[in-house]
């Protein structure tokens, strides 16, 4: 796949540090390892500086899992968990992520893709 390539000017701007409140999704594999966990509750208590739009969970597999989709699925009930203890609610905020990995062009669908794709049609701002 060949990128374009950015004129110097612009891609300097676009690395500039953003002001104001950035916003964003949290795609996490919550359960595989505690980075992601800390993530999460970093994310959350900054509502001065994000704006967190959506978490997505994420599939993963190695010991922790028997594949990608119970990775997936653990990292969904660990993002509940989480929630619950932040006292915040997952009601159209937390969505589950696909139950394999991609392995080739072909897309899958889950959850997630929905969300992402909706989100990307909402407006113009990043």
């Amino acid at each position: 796949m060949d990128f374009p390539q950015l004129d110097p000017a612009l891609m300097l701007e676009r690395l500039a540090p953003p002001t104001g409140k950035v916003r964003m999704v949290l795609d996490t594999d919550t359960y595989n390892e505690i980075d992601d966990q800390f993530a999460v509750v970093q994310a959350l208590i900054s509502p001065d500086r994000l704006a967190v739009e959506a978490i997505y969970a994420a599939p993963f597999d190695n010991n922790r899992s028997s594949g990608p989709g119970d990775g997936m699925e653990k990292s969904y009930e660990e993002i509940l968990r989480l929630l619950d203890r932040l006292d915040v609610s997952p009601d159209g905020f937390v969505f589950r992520g696909s139950t394999d990995i991609l392995r080739g062009e072909e897309p899958l669908e889950s959850e997630t893709v929905d969300d992402m794709i909706a989100k990307s049609k909402e407006g113009d701002s990043p």
